[in-house]
């Protein structure tokens, strides 16, 4: 039989199969098959046969974690180990102000909408999941350090008939699950009732525990699972549940910073409110866990059985349970330390659409870390130490193929910045590949003939002003060591005793693997008496520290900084990397910095027919090097 292939999902190639079959028939053995009606029939069985192979495959497909494409069946996968997907978290801004009333001892803010906050000319509603009250004091109650939430406070309550196929599923979607409040009240019992717990596994829960677990389920709602009796405590037929939660827009209500007082106070008082002072703007909002993260971490988390050993247990922890706006993690044993701190782990978290974490988030990390963590190890979370990579690039460009060259390099900055976050940078660990980002310039516009793009590496020092102070910075990669110096370049800054702006430069040792860190101030030129003029370099802390070109690593002694150019006490430290490849090594975060890249539009003039001889294209007035611009100072 000549039919033995039922491998082929091909349409031509089963309609081919299937007339080798009918070939085989001797009554069909000279049958002109297209030539006639059988034809039509033929094609309908090819086309059955191939729409059913076609089925069956994604059927199949979605019955793994690793092929599923549909969010409800990755998420069912992901639930038979036990994993809940994250959900949207709101944006949380911190406010106080205070409110004028008469005739009570305490004033309390009703759960629910608090205040209106203005982003990106839009409103967004802010909230609190539950009351909060403040002593009056003199007529004003004060409520300080407010914690609001962008989103819309729901109230939904169920009534328990004791069916076994009830559920209780609420009926949005966007729901930010760390805000539900879930109570119960039994058939005699008054007001709520029992505020229930959420919990993410049945450890230590008893048949009395007031628990309850969450599910995702379809079109990203969520559903309350409570106890059988055994693992949690059974609900009572007429029980009534009161179950209260935001619905948020993730992510954008990030930034908002200006807020006005919309809310209610609780048996009916009422109270002139002040101007809202925003302690702390709207940010860490996020959105649902995608498909591609459950994907990643289900069988991570599944794999740990909760408890954090390895350095992958905590990543998965930190970013699927304890902070899912966690954008990476990077986590070092103290035995890899120098020295080496035994019994420690260091934690670096970069938090989504910001920088650092706050004080107030790593206590929260910490103590839910000791849940998971072995006993007698210590979790220390410090900042994000970010390893910004820049570019010099001077982009050749045929001018005959152009209408306008700024459209054109407008190209260039957009191809650049989609690279930027791709999945390769923006991490701890993370890389940033030469010949990629070469690649990606010249496939912007077919009117780009070449580029000379030269790679920088920078460091923000965030310095302590007036104090006198010892800075480390480490990038992680070997520095190219120019004999000549000038590898090290900074922004400005003022030291004590001097009115001057000053930089931090370097003069290599013989060795050309250590050298000097100098402070200077800028460059300064001289006349002459035989009218020849000269420059020098003033210095005014011939030795302020040591650099290691090997390691990449600078340590600045003890010096007092007065002041910064930039904002935010800020002194930006440059080098040149000796690979064009760079590392996000340990604890540093790998970021690509477009905004402070220069990226220089050059006509080719040999491209463009001016300069047929390249004459023009070797001056030393249009020619373009590939090493670095032996300045002393960052530009």
């Amino acid at each position: 039989m000549p039919f033995t292939k039922f491998t082929n999902l091909d349409f031509d190639q089963i309609k081919t199969s299937i007339k080798d079959y009918l070939r085989a028939n001797s009554t069909f053995t000279d049958f002109d098959f297209e030539g006639s009606n059988f034809s039509v029939l033929i094609d309908t069985l090819a086309y059955n046969t191939y729409i059913t192979a076609f089925n069956s495959n994604l059927v199949v497909n979605e019955s793994f974690l690793d092929s599923a494409t549909v969010r409800e069946n990755v998420v069912s996968l992901a639930r038979n180990i036990g994993y809940v997907p994250s959900s949207r978290t709101s944006s949380e801004a911190t406010v106080s102000f205070t409110a004028t009333t008469s005739g009570t001892d305490t004033l309390t803010i009703q759960a629910g909408l608090v205040c209106i906050g203005n982003l990106r000319e839009s409103s967004y509603v802010f909230s609190v999941p539950e009351n909060i009250t403040a002593t009056v004091s003199n007529g004003v109650a004060t409520f300080n350090n407010v914690k609001i939430k962008e989103g819309t406070f729901l109230k939904k309550t169920f009534t328990v008939d004791g069916s076994l196929d009830q559920r209780f599923v609420l009926d949005n979607s966007f729901i930010d699950t760390s805000t539900i409040v879930v109570y119960v009240k039994g058939p005699n019992d008054s007001g709520n009732g029992n505020k229930y717990e959420l919990i993410e596994n049945i450890f230590q829960v008893n048949s009395t525990s007031e628990t309850f677990l969450i599910q995702e389920v379809q079109d990203e709602k969520y559903e309350l699972l409570f106890g059988d009796g055994y693992f949690g405590k059974k609900l009572e037929n007429d029980s009534v549940i009161t179950v209260t939660y935001i619905v948020t827009n993730g992510k954008e209500g990030n930034g908002a910073s200006s807020f006005s007082f919309a809310g209610a106070f609780t048996d009916g008082n009422t109270a002139t409110v002040s101007a809202i002072t925003t302690i702390q703007s709207s940010q860490n909002g996020s959105d649902i866990e995608s498909i591609d993260s459950i994907r990643n971490f289900a069988p991570r988390l599944y794999a740990s059985q909760y408890r954090a050993v390895t350095p992958g247990d905590y990543e998965t922890i930190i970013k699927s349970k304890i902070f899912p706006n966690a954008e990476s993690v990077s986590v070092v044993g103290g035995e890899e330390l120098d020295p080496p701190q035994f019994g420690k782990v260091i934690i670096s978290i970069k938090p989504k659409g910001g920088t650092y974490v706050s004080d107030f988030n790593k206590q929260q990390i910490k103590n839910k870390l000791k849940l998971y963590s072995v006993s007698g190890i210590d979790a220390d979370i410090i900042d994000a130490k970010i390893l910004y990579v820049e570019l010099d690039s001077s982009i050749y460009y045929n001018s005959s193929q152009v209408g306008s060259v700024e459209d054109l390099k407008s190209r260039v900055i957009n191809s650049l910045t989609a690279y930027s976050r791709s999945s390769e940078l923006n991490s701890f660990g993370g890389r940033f590949r030469y010949s990629k980002v070469l690649r990606t310039i010249d496939a912007t516009d077919a009117a780009i003939t070449s580029n000379i793009t030269k790679v920088r590496i920078r460091r923000d020092l965030k310095v302590k002003v007036n104090s006198p102070t010892q800075y480390e910075i480490c990038f992680g990669n070997k520095f190219h060591a120019n004999p000549a110096g000038k590898n090290i370049k900074s922004t400005g800054f003022k030291v004590l005793g001097e009115t001057s702006t000053v930089y931090f430069t370097d003069t290599p040792n013989e060795d050309l693997r250590t050298g000097t860190i100098s402070i200077v101030k800028d460059v300064e030129t001289i006349s002459n008496a035989d009218g020849t003029i000269s420059s020098s370099i003033p210095v005014v802390v011939q030795s302020a520290g040591t650099v290691n070109y090997v390691t990449g690593e600078i340590l600045i002694g003890a010096v007092t900084i007065t002041s910064t150019s930039l904002t935010g006490d800020i002194v930006e430290i440059q080098a040149f990397p000796e690979s064009n490849d760079i590392i996000g090594l340990n604890d540093l975060y790998l970021s690509f910095s477009i905004g402070k890249s220069n990226i220089n539009m050059v006509k080719d003039v040999i491209a463009s027919g001016d300069d047929i001889s390249g004459t023009v294209f070797s001056r030393t007035d249009y020619y373009r090097s590939s090493y670095s611009n032996g300045e002393l100072k960052r530009i």
